[in-house]
């Protein structure tokens, strides 16, 4: 617990500078976490990163990631898809090239990884766009969540969620998370009354509530993928808490399912 501790305020000390400033630092520096994403992602399957194959996937979450538009204006508004269509269409060549030791099969894991971890990094590009109080009204329902359903879990859990996926998780810890994240957006949203609209406020706390359970689907989510593969973390970037997609698992599920509803 202590090295969790002190890690995980050091993660965020690094973390929080880049997310205060934004603009072109913030958007580089997502852009290379959701990069070391993409390579914990080909680890796991124990494919090589440091490849043609593994850079074209990493690059791939990069541009998905960072809005190309923005800095060079004669590039059409989609740029960053169309980018990422073509390095797409590049893994695929290796179908064509090596058509008898590599088949739409394989490339089919690197593309589904870079779309996987580079749509949830682009909505949370595209909330700093949008405002500061736009991410940390995400990240707060996520935290609330993940503390929520651990002390809810632990104190009255004891019906399993999904035991063959996360057996430590539990319906009433599950519960518990929802109901917190639902107070502390409350409180939020009655301090920053702009981060709900144009939504009205009952109708926000159902949305949060439907947040929360995207938050740990994606949770979920990303213990499947680590269960098939037979791994306790995606990776070792920070001590006691694995890797980068240990730490924005849920946060990659909710960004878009709050830019869906028009909140940035």
């Amino acid at each position: 617990m202590k090295q969790r501790v002190i890690w995980g305020a050091i993660a965020l000390v690094i973390f929080l500078p880049f997310l205060l400033w934004g603009g072109l630092s913030f958007q580089v520096f997502v852009g290379l976490l959701a990069m070391i994403g993409v390579a914990e992602m080909l680890r796991m399957k124990e494919l090589e990163f440091f490849s043609l194959e593994g850079a074209l996937a990493m690059l791939g979450a990069f541009v998905l990631t960072v809005p190309l538009d923005h800095y060079f204006p004669s590039l059409p508004i989609d740029s960053s898809f169309s980018v990422y269509g073509i390095l797409v269409f590049l893994l695929l060549a290796g179908t064509v090239i090596d058509s008898d030791d590599y088949s739409f099969e394989d490339a089919a894991y690197p593309i589904a990884s870079s779309l996987y971890v580079g749509i949830g990094f682009q909505n949370l590009v595209a909330a700093r766009m949008s405002g500061l109080d736009k991410v940390l009204f995400a990240l707060f329902i996520v935290w609330a969540t993940d503390v929520g359903a651990y002390m809810i879990g632990r104190r009255f859990g004891t019906r399993k969620l999904l035991p063959k996926v996360s057996p430590n998780k539990t319906i009433e810890g599950s519960l518990g998370g929802v109901v917190c994240a639902m107070v502390v957006s409350l409180v939020f949203m009655l301090v920053d009354k702009a981060v709900y609209a144009p939504h009205h406020l009952l109708a926000m706390l159902l949305y949060v509530a439907l947040f929360s359970v995207f938050g740990q689907f994606g949770d979920l989510v990303e213990s499947a993928i680590k269960r098939h593969f037979g791994v306790k973390d995606s990776g070792r970037l920070i001590p006691g808490h694995g890797g980068i997609l240990d730490r924005f698992d849920s946060m990659i599920f909710v960004f878009p399912i709050i830019h869906l509803f028009g909140l940035f």
